[in-house]
Formats: C-alpha cells, sequence, structure tokens
C-alpha cells in the first residue's frame, strides 16, 4: 500500500455553505488518469476530544438532545477542542462544562476519524480518573443529565438503543480493550 501514488487536486470549490459547515468539491486526477469530482466537508481545523470518566466500577456518561435523531442519547462527555489546548486539557475542560467533574489522571486510548471518506474531524478517546468536584460554564442549551453505567453491565450498554453512535461504541471498545490489559 506504500507504493500508492496519491489522486493529484485539480481544484477544491465551495459547494455549499452554511453557519457550521461548509461543503466542498474536489476535483482529482489519479495515477491512472481517472478524473472524479468527490464532496466532503471542509477539513476540520480543530480535533475533538471524547472522555470515558471511570469512577471506580461505574462509567460516568450522559444524556443529551441531538437534533439528527431527535431525541436524548446516552453518551460520553465530548467537545472541540479550542486553539492551543492539549488533548488532556480539552478533556478535563470538556468533564467540568458538562458533568461538573475534573480529573487528575487521563490514559489516551485512540484517536479515530467518523468518516474519513467525507471529512477529516480527528476525535481523541481518553479514559479519566481520580475526580475533583470543578463546573464551568459550557455550550450546552440545558444542563446534562448524568448516567452512572456500571462496568459490569457493558454488554447490556452495547446492546442499549439509547447508546448508538458509532464513536461512543468505539470508544466502549477501546476501553474494554485497556481494561482486559490492565
Amino acid at each position: 500500500m506504500d507504493n500508492l501514488q496519491k489522486p493529484e487536486i485539480l481544484s477544491v470549490a465551495v459547494a455549499a455553505k452554511t453557519r457550521i459547515f461548509e461543503i466542498q468539491s474536489v476535483e482529482l486526477k489519479f495515477s491512472n488518469g481517472a478524473l472524479r469530482t468527490y464532496e466532503r466537508f471542509k477539513p476540520s481545523s480543530r480535533a475533538a476530544v471524547m472522555v470515558l470518566p471511570l469512577d471506580g466500577e461505574d462509567l460516568l456518561m450522559v444524556r443529551e438532545y441531538a437534533v439528527g435523531t431527535e431525541r436524548y442519547e446516552l453518551g460520553f462527555p465530548k467537545g472541540l477542542m479550542e486553539q492551543g489546548e492539549t488533548p488532556t486539557q480539552s478533556a478535563n475542560r470538556e468533564m467540568q462544562e458538562e458533568i461538573g467533574l475534573g480529573a487528575k489522571e487521563f490514559v489516551h486510548l485512540r484517536t479515530v476519524n467518523a468518516s474519513p471518506s467525507f471529512m477529516h474531524n480527528p476525535m481523541h478517546i481518553l479514559l479519566a480518573r481520580d475526580f475533583y468536584p470543578s463546573r464551568l460554564d459550557g455550550d450546552e442549551p440545558e444542563p446534562l443529565q448524568l448516567v452512572r453505567f456500571p462496568l459490569a453491565n457493558i454488554d447490556n450498554l452495547i446492546n442499549d438503543p439509547d447508546f448508538c453512535e458509532a464513536r461512543n461504541l468505539t470508544a466502549l471498545y477501546c476501553l474494554r480493550d485497556y481494561l482486559k490489559r490492565k
């Protein structure tokens, strides 16, 4: 695979733009001469974090409204990194904003991209432990519901219909693998 030649980008144009998103039309020429036009979200200039707070034998989760599914979803604290923040600093800030706790210990589990064919949006997945009370104002329109979930019931969580976001499932599998190695 290392000998593959990346396609040449012939042009990039804005196909659509909203307050939050920009869709780009990308003209490509492949090494075999094939020409294609792809659409993608404008590559992000900011990465994101997802935090798996582990309090003893419980995962700390949040229930938050998701406009895409038009319902409340169960997941982990997450958000965009601010300019100049490390993943650990961002994870600690997001926890304080979303669940009112900071953490003294973080372990980087993995960095993932949700849909590399259409966007570049790296998300750093971190495990957090050793908490202290601390609340910061966040951008959530309503307080998030804190949910404790016992690690002993991790298989139930994997099959819970309210826990269906792919990044959350990936994070949970990363945590399960990490804990098996410990």
